[in-house]
């Protein structure tokens, strides 16, 4: 039996590797950022991020939400290592299935569709790009709560690929370069993390049977759903405003929501550290898991309020420091999404520490979904209108939705179980 204080330790270890593995994702990018924004332009930079968007579908297809389903099952299994080499290989292969049809997939829509078929090359080395991020083991290092392998194997290769892209990313013909040393450095990742997994973890590869992969597919299909959804009002953005408007108007946006997703990513960082630790406390005691996440939301929400705030009143500074005076359109695009900070970061919490614990993941699946299906139909209303402008509102009210709806359902949860109670 894990003390109390053995897992506080545990977390607060892996707290701090996780956040040094988002230097590694997030800042040391942002190193390059400026750089990237000014050598490409706009209409590149845009270009860019709308092939990005693109990939990032069939990206979103092959993890299957193995993110969060696998690491749960590799942290209730984590003493079992026979189940746990079962769970690792199922989910490989599935991930490796899942992306050979997205393969077949693409090749359909840039061979049919003379929108995508224009610029085909740029859209098949977005997409093989993602293919290291696939076999990375994240899921799993994150399941046994051993959070320091991501962070070293992340910071070595994000250092590496800091450094091609300045010898190398010298003009603004340079953006497929770009993608292929991305690509080259989720590759190494990946290897590197397949090895210290077997290595370290005793992760034997073979061939596991159909009963397993199918299970795996169960597990995985509300949090594919989730992951699907939730990129029909983030990933889709950029994909939708691609489609009505210029790719300079493309990179006003992206280049912002940059911005918003490193600041963002800071609570990704404390709810995938506590993620494994919260599934074993529900498991236990839904009382002290509520508890748990009572405390969380209230220290998330202040901390999340206040970053939004801050990046509200101070955009015109942040927009011309890290962009440049080439993207003063993107100022009132990142006053719009700041707030989005605050609503992600709560309803984080509020669905997936705390739905999800409780089991309701039907209603969790559908208010992802609901609100996917919202935000696609109003940015076909206000994207061919106002373009990044448009799509920044959509996504606010989006997020809004998502966040309200789940306060609304655990309430009206919570009321009803203490009428229960009374009787």
């Amino acid at each position: 039996m894990i003390s109390l204080k053995a897992s506080v330790k545990k977390i607060l270890i892996n707290f701090s590797s996780l956040s040094f593995l988002q230097v590694a994702n997030y800042l040391l990018p942002l190193i390059t950022f400026p750089y990237l924004v000014r050598v490409l332009g706009p209409a590149n930079y845009g270009l860019l991020n709308f092939a990005i968007a693109f990939a990032s579908y069939f990206g979103i297809l092959s993890d299957y939400g193995f993110n969060l389903s696998a690491t749960r099952e590799v942290s209730i299994n984590r003493d079992n290592l026979d189940k746990l080499r079962e769970i690792f290989n199922s989910v490989l292969i599935v991930k490796i299935f899942l992306y050979f049809l997205s393969s077949a997939i693409i090749y359909i829509l840039v061979t049919v569709i003379p929108f995508f078929n224009r610029d085909a090359v740029i859209y098949w080395i977005a997409f093989l790009a993602i293919f290291g991020q696939l076999i990375f083991p994240a899921w799993f290092f994150q399941g046994v709560e051993e959070m320091k392998y991501l962070a070293i194997i992340n910071v070595i290769t994000k250092i590496l690929v800091v450094i091609s892209i300045f010898i190398f990313i010298l003009n603004k013909d340079d953006y497929l370069l770009l993608l292929v040393i991305n690509g080259l450095g989720n590759f190494v990742s990946g290897i590197i993390g397949l090895f210290l997994a077997r290595k370290k973890f005793d992760m034997k590869f073979y061939l596991p049977n159909r009963k397993s992969i199918l299970f795996q597919f169960k597990e995985g299909w509300h949090l594919f759903i989730f992951s699907l959804s939730t990129s029909l009002y983030s990933v889709s953005n950029t994909f939708i405003l691609g489609l009505f408007a210029n790719t300079t108007i493309v990179g006003y946006f992206a280049a912002a929501d940059k911005i918003r997703q490193a600041i963002t990513n800071i609570f990704s960082t404390i709810s995938h550290t506590v993620y494994p630790y919260l599934n074993r406390v529900f498991i236990k005691s839904k009382i002290d898991g509520l508890q748990k996440t009572q405390k969380m939301l209230i220290f998330i929400g202040v901390l999340s309020f206040f970053l939004s705030l801050f990046l509200f009143v101070f955009a015109d500074e942040i927009i011309l420091f890290i962009l440049g005076p080439n993207y003063v359109d993107s100022i009132p695009v990142l006053k719009i999404i700041s707030w989005i900070i605050f609503l992600v970061g709560t309803s984080n919490v509020l669905g997936i520490h705390t739905m999800l614990n409780l089991n309701y993941k039907i209603a969790f699946t559908r208010i992802i979904v609901l609100a996917a299906f919202f935000n696609i139909g109003l940015s076909f209303i206000l994207v061919p209108q106002m373009f990044e402008i448009g799509t920044a509102i959509s996504v606010f009210i989006t997020e809004s939705i998502v966040t309200l709806s789940m306060v609304v359902f655990l309430v009206i949860k919570q009321n009803n179980f203490t009428r229960v109670s009374d009787v």
